[in-house]
């Protein structure tokens, strides 16, 4: 699914993150920046334990900021490290809302034509797919608004299930424009 906002196309992928071809993608992290399971886990083992090291020498910060390192063996340019949770891995609503505009804000500041994002804190962080959906597409949307260099923003999710709730999601918040 795609849809435009402002000068980017948005589009919903169901896949691997890993395999985007984004020049900047988008870790879901906690505070201390080390990289477990999930999406970091798998961004680790695709790109090298440097990203890893080169995320924790920059933290700890708080949930809703971003770090940004290379990305090792990977295509990507860029990782950028959103934090969405802290060391008691739990997500709340503002941690994805303040990570989700700063990526974004990051990503824009990095020059990147191209950024990936999964769905944040839904995986190890137990955060309701429906809540993040709705929270993370109204801020993309909002932040898009603004950004001169980001053509394309993947929304790329490999679960099935969360996949259709962030269809959903999107579509309602496209059908009442």
């Amino acid at each position: 699914m795609e849809v435009n906002v402002g000068k980017t196309k948005l589009m919903l992928v169901h896949g691997d993150i890993i395999e985007s071809r984004s020049e900047a993608i988008t870790n879901a992290a906690n505070d201390r920046l080390w990289m477990g399971g999930g999406v970091a886990g798998a961004i680790k083992r695709a790109g090298g334990e440097e990203i890893e090291n080169e995320a924790m020498k920059q933290g700890p910060i708080s949930p809703g900021e971003v770090v940004v390192t290379h990305a090792g063996e990977m295509n990507s340019k860029y990782i950028i490290h959103a934090v969405v949770m802290g060391q008691d891995l739990k997500t709340k609503d503002d941690f994805i809302r303040q990570a989700t505009r700063n990526t974004i804000s990051k990503a824009e500041e990095l020059s990147v034509s191209s950024l990936a994002l999964p769905a944040f804190g839904t995986g190890v962080g137990h955060f309701p797919a429906d809540e993040c959906a709705k929270i993370m597409i109204e801020e993309i949307v909002n932040a898009l608004l603004e950004t001169n260099n980001i053509r394309q923003l993947r929304l790329v999710l490999k679960d099935k299930g969360i996949y259709e709730i962030f269809k959903q999601a999107l579509e309602n918040k496209f059908s009442r424009k």
